[in-house]
């Protein structure tokens, strides 16, 4: 993943995060919630790993590694980004911290946004 590809899906899932995609999600917080969801797509367009790190709340943080790069597309969500523990971790843990329907809310508006080219 180079920075025009990084720069342009940030935007994709700027335009496609939602109340759908997480209940936590606001307009001014709009990456709040979405780890687990963003992590998920991000692998499916990317591959890569997914990794996990716990947060200041002791909650897990999903993120990708990407061409030995680490990509946290949601880190905006807080005030002091996580240190990073590359807990490697998976799909499965991922889905956990979401759910199917959130899973293809967010699969089908990043669709959408590609097609119609949003960044």
């Amino acid at each position: 993943m180079n920075l025009k590809e990084k720069e342009e899906f940030m935007i994709v899932l700027e335009k496609s995060w939602g109340l759908g995609s997480n209940l936590k999600w606001t307009e001014e917080n709009k990456a709040k919630g979405q780890c687990g969801v963003t992590s998920l797509v991000v692998n499916d367009y990317f591959g890569g790993d997914i990794l996990k790190t716990k947060d200041k709340d002791n909650f897990w943080h999903f993120y990708n590694l990407i061409d030995d790069t680490l990509v946290d597309f949601t880190k905006s969500q807080y005030d002091k980004i996580p240190n990073y523990d590359n807990v490697l971790s998976n799909r499965d843990e991922a889905l956990a911290d979401t759910n199917g329907e959130q899973y293809s809310y967010l699969t089908s508006q990043v669709k959408i946004n590609i097609l119609n080219e949003v960044y």
